[in-house]
Order: structure tokens, then sequence, then C-alpha cells
């Protein structure tokens, strides 16, 4: 299982599509995505002033585009950030096929940060 940190616009919108697909993939030519020790890490990195956001559950099994594990694109971008320089990230190179997402949840920060939802996969 990986996962991937948006909004719930974007997913609503990609449900209407039929895929899923992140600025990045036309910006860096593929999707950021996290293992499960890596979603805090990244969420609080990457996400801290962000509300209405959603964790996809993604198994990898059944993506239709290339996974390939890479180092971080952007490591630490704030002073005592999480994301270790030397992790290696799934990185999706082409649009989320819908049918390999197994799961959705809610996932908004409290005031001490993010935490994991109950019953992840």
């Amino acid at each position: 299982m990986i996962y991937h940190i948006t909004d719930r616009a974007a997913w609503a919108e990609a449900r209407e599509r039929g895929q899923y697909s992140a600025p990045s993939l036309e910006n860096e030519g593929f999707i950021h995505c996290s293992k499960r020790e890596q979603v805090l890490d990244v969420a609080n990195d990457f996400y801290r002033e962000q509300a209405d956001l959603v964790l996809l559950c993604i198994d990898k099994i059944e993506l239709r585009a290339e996974l390939r594990w890479e180092g971080p694109a952007h490591p630490k971008p704030h002073d005592g950030a999480g994301t270790r320089d030397d992790s290696l990230f799934p990185h999706l190179y082409g649009v989320l096929n819908l049918d390999a997402v197994v799961a959705v949840f809610d996932f908004n920060q409290s005031e001490s940060g993010f935490t994991l939802p109950p019953n992840l996969p």
C-alpha cells in the first residue's frame, strides 16, 4: 500500500474524470506518494497550512502507470522537518487509475499536527 495526500476538490474532480492527476505530474513528471511510515512527515512538512485534505490509500499492485522508488524530490522544506534525504519514496509516472484507490480518508490536522486515520490499511 502507498499513500497520496490531496485536497478534497481535486479528488472530486478526479472521480468525475475517471482518473487522478496531480500538478506535479505535469511539472515534475510524476505524482508524489509515500509509504505509511512517511505520511506524517510529508504531511507536516508540506501540508501544514492546508485544509480539506484527503489521504488516498493506493494498492500498488493495481497501478497501471510506472511506479519508481526514488529519493525525495523536495527534502526538508522547513527547519526541523522530518523528511529524510536518504528515504526512498514511491513516485507514480503517469495518471492514477481510480480502481487502484482502495480507501479515502479525511486528513486534516489538529492543533498538534497530523495524525494517521484509524483503520488505515
